[in-house]
């Protein structure tokens, strides 16, 4: 069992992981999806800096203000993610275009304004895709920055030894196991893909509160899961149905 840091940020520890430790049997990656539920996806993830850098001119006068050309982008970019959503019918499926911070100062000569936006990636799109897109989109008069490392999407097998065991712990326990694809990241989006093993993420809590001043855990639900992840653990060490 490892305690990963920093996941949903730069992800330090699963970036340790992936540089020190070779391939396991599983991979069961801790997340909040409610204790009779299987996490088998995520949505891929890239972040980005848009600056608009540009000598003040008259409020009175016609050229658009560094605020106005940042803004200008981001329409785009929703424009663009609208469009290519069309008949993507499922959030997992689609592109979501996130705007998540904005700033804009000038010292009395030139006018900054500056956008941190994340394009949550769907199954299948690339992060250089993403990267072209938004590069495209933005215009000349805006400088494009990634920033950290931009993770495709990852579904993991239904039908696997590891996937087995969580449903039958969790009919153990007296659930109606589900399974479920998440439109966040995880450490899962980087480990899972590198060793191609048997994966899942499985915990609980409401991932809808996760990283909200609301985060909270029902104490009896957690004492489910603990249940549920016992009875896993147990079942993948016997010798079983599982394992064929």
């Amino acid at each position: 069992m490892i305690g990963a840091v920093g996941e949903e940020a730069a992800s330090p520890g699963a970036a340790h992981l992936r540089a020190q430790f070779a391939r396991p049997d599983y991979l069961l990656v801790g997340e909040p999806s409610g204790w009779e539920r299987v996490t088998l996806g995520y949505k891929g993830s890239a972040w980005f800096e848009l600056t608009v850098r540009r000598a003040i001119s008259h409020s009175a006068g016609e050229a658009a203000a560094a605020p106005e050309q940042a803004a200008a982008a981001w329409q785009r970019l929703q424009a663009w993610a609208r469009e290519f959503n069309t008949g993507r019918e499922r959030t997992f499926d689609q592109v979501t275009p996130l705007l998540r911070s904005m700033h804009s100062e000038n010292d009395g000569l030139e006018e900054i304004a500056r956008l941190q936006i994340c394009l949550r990636l769907p199954e299948g799109m690339h992060a250089a895709v993403a990267d072209d897109v938004v590069r495209m989109l933005s215009g000349p008069e805006v400088t494009v920055t990634a920033r950290g490392e931009a993770l495709p999407a990852y579904r993991a097998a239904k039908n696997t030894p590891l996937v087995r065991a969580a449903l039958a712990a969790i009919r153990t326990a007296g659930g109606q196991p589900q399974f479920v694809l998440k439109t966040g990241t995880s450490d899962l989006n980087i480990l899972g893909p590198l060793w191609d093993c048997p994966a899942a993420a499985y915990g609980p809590g409401d991932s809808a509160l996760d990283h909200t001043p609301h985060e909270h855990l029902s104490l009896r639900e957690y004492a489910r899961s603990v249940s549920v992840l016992r009875a896993l653990i147990e079942g993948l060490a016997t010798p079983s149905s599982y394992s064929r």
